[in-house]
């Protein structure tokens, strides 16, 4: 069971998340579904499994080092690990309606 701090972390980072974008596609990484999980222990150590577009995409650097950035900003949180992943591989399925309909994808 959640306790409530950790709840609160939770709600903070999903919040810091929707602030980080793919510098191609104008909706953030969290609405485009390429984050995968999001696991917070007690302590505050915030473990994000997540992908990108593809494994050639240009932020392939910048867009994890800017998620850890955003996400250890957030009060509470100790420690982040960004765990990069191509399985399974994304698809636009995995989007919001919101990042859908952002894109006119409906």
């Amino acid at each position: 069971m959640e306790s409530l701090s950790e709840t609160i972390i939770e709600a903070e980072v999903l919040d810091a998340l929707r602030t980080c974008f793919d510098p191609e596609i104008p909706v953030n990484i969290y609405e485009l579904g390429l984050v995968y999980n999001i696991e917070i222990v007690p302590v505050g150590v915030v473990t994000i499994q997540m992908t990108l577009t593809s494994p050639h995409c240009p932020a392939v650097q910048s867009l994890p080092a800017d998620v850890e950035q955003k996400v250890r900003a957030v009060p509470g949180v100790t420690d982040v690990k960004i765990d990069l992943v191509w399985e399974p591989p994304w698809e636009p399925s995995r989007m919001s309606e919101a990042a859908r309909l952002q894109l006119g994808m409906t």
